[in-house]
């Protein structure tokens, strides 16, 4: 409890800033007509871990009615509160390695109801980076729901220094969200045809991704790291200067 009373301020601190960049940036939205179709509808939206930032006051402005699925520690319940703020309506809490089969049931029972979408970022919480995890599939196929890739960049980011690269867009930049075509996945499939959605879905999150970038020549975001791998990568490269 002591934790969550700590958080709150820090929360709200953070929102008043994300709002102010959002409203300083020329901000468009590509095929927001998805957006509209889904925003009283059940859907799995997807974005990278690095690419939440300016995500969520979008989700705010179309008035998506969404909840959030965030890790169980201190960062994730930090950003489950945060998402609140925007409009998320319940967190559900657990990842791959803690609590994922009671935060599938969850999801499943919500998005069952098709009056809500659940955000997600199918790499995070520590990686690697840019790659679907199985649990994103298991929302899609039991759920019966489409899966909604979304990604933003920016003119003016600050990338951090993080296994995800984390994209802090920064004032007066001008922001582009892609909002990608809703994909199905079929109730059963063979473990081969799983294994192959699950790449597809990789490969068009991946290119919707690139895309973005080279609209302003960024960065080349690295995929597969994971957070060890990453601190390893700057301990590395301290020891050879």
């Amino acid at each position: 409890m002591g934790l969550g009373i700590v958080q709150w301020p820090i929360v709200i601190i953070f929102s008043i800033l994300i709002w102010f960049v959002y409203f300083t940036c020329c901000t468009h939205v590509e095929n927001k007509q998805i957006l509209q179709k889904y925003r009283k509808k059940g859907a799995v939206v997807v974005l990278w871990h690095g690419r939440s930032m300016m995500l969520a006051p979008v989700m705010a402005m179309y008035r998506m009615r969404t909840c959030s699925l965030a890790s169980k520690n201190k960062d994730g319940r930090m950003m489950a509160k945060l998402l609140k703020l925007f409009g998320a309506t319940k967190s559900i809490y657990g990842t791959h390695y803690d609590g994922g089969v009671s935060a599938l049931r969850q999801g499943v029972r919500l998005l069952r109801k098709n009056n809500r979408s659940i955000v997600m970022c199918p790499d995070g919480p520590s990686g690697p980076s840019m790659r679907v995890k199985d649990g994103l599939l298991y929302y899609a196929k039991m759920s019966g729901v489409p899966i909604i890739p979304v990604c933003f960049t920016c003119s003016r980011p600050w990338i951090q220094k993080r296994w995800d690269r984390y994209m802090v867009a920064l004032p007066f930049s001008k922001i582009v969200v892609n909002v990608g075509k809703p994909i199905d996945v079929p109730a059963k499939m063979t473990d081969k045809e799983f294994a192959q959605t699950k790449k597809n879905i990789d490969d068009i999150m991946i290119k919707q991704l690139r895309r973005l970038d080279g609209m302003f020549d960024l960065f080349k975001v690295e995929e597969g790291l994971n957070s060890d791998e990453f601190k390893r990568m700057m301990r590395e490269k301290k020891l050879k200067k």
